[in-house]
């Protein structure tokens, strides 16, 4: 068991779903149950499943939920990018996430190859 806290991977999963919730606070009224909410969940998942899995019993155990972790990442990628192709957030406010976002998956991929070798 690791303590997730600690994890500088985690500290900056939190500081990105941070960031999107105050991006997605000027977003129109008719996206709260579409886009705001989707990316907002998915921008929580990264820090919960690298939590869940610092908890689990084994390497291999985080290694799983690091890799779903990852793919929560791209899918707020995604997200990212349409927000800005709608206009719903500017480049300015967008690039930085994504640049967070991006260093946060080079992190997993990192940890993750670190329980191969074990």
């Amino acid at each position: 068991m690791h303590r997730f806290e600690e994890l500088k991977i985690w500290q900056k999963a939190m500081d990105i779903t941070e960031h999107c919730y105050r991006a997605t606070d000027n977003f129109p009224k008719e996206e709260k149950y579409g886009l705001t909410s989707q990316l907002r969940r998915s921008a929580v998942s990264i820090p919960s499943n690298i939590s869940e899995g610092a908890g689990r019993n084994t390497n291999g155990e985080f290694k799983q939920f690091l890799g779903i972790a990852n793919g929560s990442s791209f899918e707020l990628l995604t997200q990212l990018y349409l927000s800005k192709r709608l206009n719903l957030i500017t480049e300015e406010k967008v690039r930085p996430i994504i640049d967070e976002v991006l260093e946060v998956t080079k992190m997993n991929y990192s940890l993750q190859r670190t329980f191969s070798k074990s």
